[in-house]
């Protein structure tokens, strides 16, 4: 009779001719050699880069389907709902730091030209600089589209920026000579804040916010975009969350919430994978407003068609409640947590 073995790994004792522990399902025999090892790492990259493909195709040409399927049952030959979509969100944050970076600089530049900027008396002509203006108005009629703006308000911001003076002026309620003047001497921060107008009973939230301006006055404003950029992913798993729950508000019998998780994960990763599209086609081209008129409107369409195939309603519940999560969403659920990112961005400053 053979010798008990024991599992190098769970250490669980095992009778019997056994080649794989019953318990954890580790190979008994250790035959790590450099074949071994090397056949291995192919062996699970290869699987996990099947399954993505199995996962992908079915994603961007099946809205839907691909949820359907985890739910049904069928979930080993497909990467996992919440793994496919850290994947796709860290390759779509990777892509999207390339523009980042550049309007950060644009930013920060920016805003030191607002801090460095003078009061100029009436007397004194400004020379006004035609070609910067002139980039300032063609960046807000290029944008136009994004910016939610109409004809008239872009003309508006166009005669208001020729009739400007040059150089932008930041303005703020406490006296900056004052505050200059205690940073020069190294004053204590308490002596600044309170020359910035914060009161010595101030709550601990009102202090932190002082200490945050007084940071961002020190620093004039340099990386606080990047701070925002920095702090889109945590909200992202917020809003996420948000998106599932107003999917269960609107399918209430047709499904547990772990189930509008689901749903939620591969839209969201359609969403980052086909904004990772639209990052790397404006890097190349600059796209028509067309195309990127068409391309937005794909996402509604998508969303139909997804609700339709994941819990089986009729085209003209799936176009209603389809219309319907995407207005609430966008209308109250976005501009609430961007106000949120905002605030937080600059408390973590």
């Amino acid at each position: 009779m053979s010798e008990p073995k024991l599992c190098k790994n769970c250490e669980t004792q095992i009778e019997g001719d056994f080649n794989f522990c019953p318990e954890c399902g580790q190979e008994i025999v250790d035959n790590l050699t450099f074949g071994v090892l090397f056949h291995n790492t192919i062996e699970n990259y290869f699987s996990i880069d099947a399954r993505f493909f199995r996962s992908f195709v079915p994603l961007m040409l099946k809205p839907g389907v691909l949820a359907r399927r985890f739910v049904d049952g069928k979930r080993l030959s497909y990467l996992h709902p919440a793994q496919f979509y850290l994947f796709i969100s860290v390759l779509f944050f990777f892509i999207f730091s390339f523009s980042i970076r550049k309007a950060d600089s644009q930013v920060s530049k920016a805003l030191e030209k607002g801090f460095d900027s003078e009061i100029v008396p009436d007397s004194v002509i400004v020379e006004q600089d035609s070609v910067a203006i002139e980039k300032a108005r063609e960046a807000f009629r290029k944008n136009q589209k994004y910016m939610g703006l109409s004809d008239e308000e872009v003309q508006e911001i166009d005669s208001a920026i020729a009739s400007g003076q040059g150089r932008p002026e930041l303005n703020f309620s406490f006296d900056r000579k004052v505050l200059d003047s205690l940073i020069a001497n190294n004053a204590p921060e308490n002596e600044k804040l309170k020359a910035m107008g914060m009161k010595e009973d101030a709550d601990p939230l009102t202090k932190r916010f002082f200490a945050q301006l007084l940071k961002f006055y020190n620093q004039k404003g340099d990386g606080i975009l990047q701070t925002f950029y920095d702090t889109i992913p945590i909200a992202m798993f917020l809003l996420l969350p948000l998106f599932a729950f107003l999917l269960k508000i609107f399918y209430w019998r047709r499904a547990s919430f772990a189930h509008h998780m689901v749903f939620s994960f591969y839209f969201f990763t359609f969403l980052f994978t086909a904004f990772c599209v639209l990052i790397i086609g404006e890097l190349i081209w600059d796209i028509p407003f067309w195309i990127e008129f068409l391309f937005f409107l794909s996402f509604i369409v998508y969303l139909i068609l997804a609700l339709r195939n994941f819990y089986r309603s009729s085209w003209i519940g799936a176009i209603l409640k389809a219309n319907m999560v995407t207005f609430i969403y966008l209308l109250i659920i976005v501009p609430t947590a961007f106000i949120g990112i905002v605030l937080t961005s600059f408390m973590l400053y």
